[in-house]
């Protein structure tokens, strides 16, 4: 039986990720608007069906690009459904991650991970990946759930991006959420 820490939310229950609740409680743009101007090139790793990817989209504007990674084609698939036909369209390009590695290339401005450092069975290499990605002043934004992750657990995550060369520069505070802001070392 597989950890609940490293188990990812199957598409069945994609519902549950993007519902008018969960935008009250976390409001995409409210959370995003500090870190996200027009033009950047962003990432947002788990994407699932694109709660955050879309408010992302028109952050950046018809100059900028969000790329939307998830491990699940599932996932993918009902982002395109919401996009496909308008402006985000051209946006918002899906990537399918790979089981052990993100797979991008782009250099970026930003990069969310909401909910799902938890899910990564090697975080090492993980944070290693994005330290590779992340343009000089680029900046990671990670929000964990405090039900699944303690917080010894994710001050273990935060020495874990620390290794990999992405040092804190603050501590957001978010409804029932651990969260820190890094950005390259």
């Amino acid at each position: 039986m597989k950890n609940i820490n490293t188990q990812v939310c199957p598409v069945a229950l994609s519902g549950s990720l993007d519902n008018s609740i969960r935008k009250w409680l976390q409001n995409p743009e409210k959370i995003l608007r500090p870190y996200i101007t027009e033009g950047m090139t962003v990432l947002d790793v788990g994407c699932g069906p694109g709660f955050f990817s879309i408010e992302m989209a028109r952050m950046v504007g018809k100059s900028g690009r969000v790329i939307a990674a998830d491990l699940q084609e599932g996932m993918l698939q009902k982002l395109n459904e919401k996009v496909k036909g308008t402006e985000l369209e051209e946006r918002i390009l899906l990537h399918k991650c790979g089981e052990d590695n993100i797979g991008v290339s782009e250099p970026l401005d930003f990069v969310l991970l909401f909910y799902i450092v938890h899910e990564v069975p090697n975080k090492e290499h993980f944070f290693n990946e994005i330290r590779t990605i992340l343009k000089p002043q680029g900046q990671v934004l990670i929000v964990e759930p405090p039900f699944h992750v303690s917080k010894s657990a994710f001050e273990e995550t935060i020495r874990k991006a620390g290794r990999a060369g992405l040092i804190v520069i603050e501590r957001p505070k978010m409804f029932f959420s651990r969260a820190v802001l890094l950005k390259k070392g």
